[in-house]
């Protein structure tokens, strides 16, 4: 039988922004829609860019890749995607969303994650097996969730997990404060961590990348800020931002 975890009370790992009741109509505003691993990076580019293009305001709306999709199919407005996978974007090309082409913009792969010391005494991918361990996973059906399935179906190991969450951000939290025993994240949610959580690596020859593409959405409120706001994600200032996250060059 699973043991049950403590959960550390007080303990706060991330705050996950949201998108404000902005309207189409406030040209100010430019509103984008990030993968929830994305949000740290993504809220120090916010600064950046406003700083930038004083009087513009960026909204940013964090979830999971596959929940912002069907948000901006059922006709949220956006003016930025950023997917931590081409798949979901992939689908948003296919359904007409996308103004123009996606373009890359970072990569990232996995690492196991712990609670800070271990003390479950996690080592290898054969541990997420475990009965006796509390073990986490994404849910399928967003990226860090079919990618860790991947990651486990590659080295042979049928998980038993405990919990599927509904994005990487909330998998992470729930480590950090003890509630699981070890879980399967990006490895830039890891250094996101700090002290709370430490990172397993996973060996290279069982571990996945996944590419981040960002796009304009069709129908976008703020077209020209929106164009503007990719420009700089992608230049030399926001690629220092990008990679003091730990995101890599795609």
């Amino acid at each position: 039988m699973k043991r049950f975890a403590t959960v550390m009370a007080g303990v706060v790992l991330v705050a996950t922004p949201a998108c404000s009741g902005t309207t189409a109509d406030d040209k100010s505003a430019v509103l984008v829609f990030a993968a929830s691993s994305m949000t740290d990076a993504f809220a120090e580019i916010e600064v950046a860019f406003e700083n930038a293009h004083p009087g513009t305001d960026v909204q940013i709306n964090i979830a999971g890749s596959s929940s912002l999709r069907e948000q901006i199919l059922g006709g949220a407005p956006a003016d930025v995607f950023v997917s931590a996978d081409e798949s979901n974007m992939g689908t948003l090309v296919i359904e007409g969303e996308v103004a123009g082409q996606p373009r890359p913009l970072v990569v990232n792969g996995l690492q196991l994650a712990v609670p800070a010391g271990n003390p479950a005494g996690v080592s290898s991918l054969g541990d997420l097996a475990s009965s006796d361990l509390l073990v986490g996973l994404c849910a399928e059906q967003v990226p860090c969730g079919f990618l860790a399935r991947g990651v486990l179906a590659r080295a042979g190991v049928e998980p038993s997990p405990d919990t599927n969450e509904p994005d990487v951000r909330a998998l992470l939290t729930k480590i950090g404060a003890g509630e699981l025993d070890v879980g399967m994240v990006y490895r830039t949610d890891v250094i996101s961590a700090g002290d709370l959580v430490e990172g397993i690596d996973i060996p290279d020859e069982y571990n996945l990348s996944t590419i981040y593409p960002i796009a304009q959405l069709e129908g976008a409120p703020n077209p020209a800020g929106a164009a503007l706001f990719i420009e700089f994600v992608l230049s030399e200032a926001g690629r220092v931002i990008l990679d003091g996250h730990g995101f890599g060059l795609p």
